[in-house]
């Protein structure tokens, strides 16, 4: 069992961890959550001893191996494949040893132990372990060194993997897979005998691993059974519970307080009242949870609507060298409404397609035609890390609205989330979530007709992804997106694009039927490897049990209903949110005509100069005040409505 005890831990004067207390049962899976900066990656590096708690300690048994996904991804000339089974130190050393060990009595040890911890079957679970990643067999003798930043760093994943230790620590190990590894990696885990801690704000992640939820809040945890869903509900209800039990306790000091109040100069009752003030004391408050507000997104509408299509392919192909396209075939059109996720494994040209759709490719043969206004809102991972260290949100935005005033600026700030706290600090202060928020705001600054995001979720925390969610629910442009989050794909997309084979086609199915897919491609792949290598049976087996028991807990209603359910709520967002905007410009306008007649009725000389005036003045300031009663009870109603259709367009 692994003990957290008491931890404290402050940084700068910031308390992250505050008597910290937690248990974890040995080869439990467990999600960690909380909001970003909160000390969940602290706490990882912490139980792996590399930072010292200011108070407290971390316990685990004795000879219990922790392991975790490298922080430097391998770069050398040595061979993937290698690279995953160094991994293993402990057969990496015998097997050094037995290429010189003389004593007969040591071999026979050597040889025992390299038996009891199979080594013989490790060249073959290294490679099933890469290829789930999305290294096929052909490239997994090729040198780190020549693989890019991201897929070495699902090479260093396959490592800790491969490593099997006995608490495996995992710090957002999606942010570099696609869709395709993220499903893999589920059902790995879903059968990992060990222990595992998952830091993550993948939500279907979150849902298909843990047995429970470790959550870290105001520097304290708690260890929630169920998968993040059940933790969800159970907090709500706690929270629930926790403004009833408040509500209560403020009612009965408001009562005792009164009686003290009312009784404490008569000296028949002065007993009574140093009694309840004792009372008073005594009383511990019942503490709230505190829920810090979420920072929002909003994306501009296209100036200028253009009839459809925005975009239309007609046979074309595109790649990077003259006469080698990576993608050809292409018969396509983009409208103005489509809501579009492009599926595929990476490597497949789902980039390559994103780069043609934003203008930096253009066609081999055949032909894109689009409209000249078009507007296209591109973002990619790699623009968050481009951002210039040295700048400030508001030094980006001064930038692009050169003759606006700094209200004017501030307020185009605030409405992505950059307050007065924020908008001024520069990029390199700012948290991973933060640089893709300034990211997204840049990219959608001119109110593109296409936002195109390539995995935008990376760095987000849950609730950021949740109000992403409902801003593209309420953008009145097309999006396209290539994202690893299933969760931000079936609560946006109303479309499927499958990117394989060198072409992109309709996918003719629901998320569901992909999943289906690549799990069963996954499943005969272990077949065929089980039928070349007789002692990888047993493996094989646990694997297909492992992905028989995802495709059990698939929902009962289908991704294709839940996406149409989600396109119907989405269609009943924007005239509400249109509504909601009219209502506030009417009740705006009536304020404003209020506090003109208030001015105006506050001048005594006008009763005495114009009573007539003054009596028709007081008569209006009647009329616009019920007229703002009307406005302020549509306006809620409205909203209330506004609120339902995103939160059906979410949780569909």
């Amino acid at each position: 069992m692994l003990h957290i005890n008491a931890l404290t831990y402050r940084i700068e004067g910031r308390t992250l961890l505050q008597d910290a207390t937690a248990a974890i049962p040995a080869g439990h899976r467990v999600g960690l959550v909380g909001r970003n900066g909160t000390g969940k990656s602290t706490l990882l590096k912490i139980i792996t001893g590399g930072l010292a708690p200011d108070a407290g300690s971390v316990s685990v048994p004795r000879n219990a191996r922790i392991g975790q996904v490298a922080q430097e991804a391998p770069g050398g000339p040595e061979p993937i494949i290698d690279v995953v089974l160094a991994a293993d130190t402990e057969r990496t050393r015998l097997m050094a040893e037995a290429d010189t060990a003389t004593d007969p009595h040591r071999i026979a040890e050597i040889h025992t132990r390299l038996a009891d911890i199979d080594a013989h079957s490790a060249p073959a679970r290294a490679a099933t372990i890469l290829a789930g990643l999305g290294f096929p067999e052909a490239v997994q003798d090729r040198p780190c060194s020549s693989f890019s930043g991201g897929w070495r760093m699902r090479i260093a994943l396959a490592a800790a993997l491969f490593a099997a230790p006995d608490v495996l620590l995992l710090d957002e190990p999606t942010n570099y897979l696609d869709l395709e590894g993220t499903l893999w990696l589920q059902s790995y885990l879903r059968s990992y005998p060990y222990t595992v801690i998952i830091v993550s704000h993948d939500r279907d992640l979150l849902n298909a691993v843990p047995q429970s939820i470790l959550h870290l809040d105001q520097g304290r945890l708690t260890l929630y059974a169920g998968n993040y869903d059940r933790f969800e509900r159970t907090r709500a209800e706690e929270q629930a519970r926790q403004l009833k039990m408040k509500k209560r306790q403020d009612d009965e000091r408001r009562r005792i307080q009164s009686f003290v109040d009312r009784f404490r100069a008569k000296a028949s009752k002065a007993r009574q009242a140093q009694s309840r003030l004792k009372m008073l004391e005594r009383m511990q408050p019942v503490t709230t949870v505190v829920e810090t507000d979420v920072a929002p997104f909003h994306f501009p509408e296209p100036q200028r609507a253009l009839n459809p299509p925005l975009i239309r392919f007609e046979d074309a192909a595109v790649g990077y060298e003259p006469g080698k396209p990576i993608l050809r075939g292409l018969d396509l059109r983009i409208d103005p409404d489509d809501r579009i996720a492009l599926l595929g494994s990476n490597g497949n040209g789902k980039s390559t397609f994103a780069k043609l759709i934003a203008g930096k490719l253009s066609v081999q043969s055949g032909a894109m035609r689009h409209h000249k206004r078009l507007e296209v809102g591109y973002f990619a991972q790699h623009q968050v890390d481009a951002l210039n260290a040295g700048m400030t949100p508001y030094d980006y935005i001064r930038a692009l609205m050169e003759e606006a005033t700094e209200a004017q600026r501030r307020a185009k700030l605030g409405a992505f989330g950059f307050g007065e706290r924020l908008a001024d600090n520069r990029v390199e202060t700012l948290s991973g979530g933060e640089k893709a928020r300034l990211t997204l705001m840049l990219a959608a600054f001119k109110g593109p007709h296409i936002l195109l995001l390539d995995e935008p979720t990376n760095h987000l925390d849950i609730d950021s992804r949740a109000a992403l969610v409902r801003a593209l629910n309420e953008y009145e442009g097309a999006v396209i997106m290539i994202s690893h989050d299933r969760h931000l794909i079936e609560a946006s997309a109303d479309r499927l694009w499958l990117v394989a084979d060198g072409t992109v086609k309709s996918f003719e199915g629901d998320l569901d039927d992909y999943t289906r897919l690549i799990l069963g491609k996954a499943r005969a792949e272990r077949r065929q490897k089980e039928e070349s290598s007789q002692g990888d049976g047993a493996d094989s087996s646990q694997a297909d049990s492992t992905i028989s028991q995802i495709e059990s807990t698939q929902p009962a209603m289908s991704a294709q209903d839940r996406r149409r359910a989600g396109a119907e709520a989405r269609a009943r967002v924007a005239p509400l949110k249109r509504r909601v905007e009219r209502v506030e410009k009417r009740m705006a306008k009536i304020r404003r005509e209020i506090e003109a007649l208030d001015e105006r009725l506050a001048d005594p000389s006008l009763y005495e100069t114009a009573p007539e005036d003054a009596r028709a003045a007081a008569y209006e300031h009647g009329r616009l005040a019920k007229q703002l009663e009307d406005a302020e009870e549509e306006w809620l109603e409205a909203s209330t409505e506004l609120e339902a259709a995103h939160e059906e367009a979410v949780a569909s």
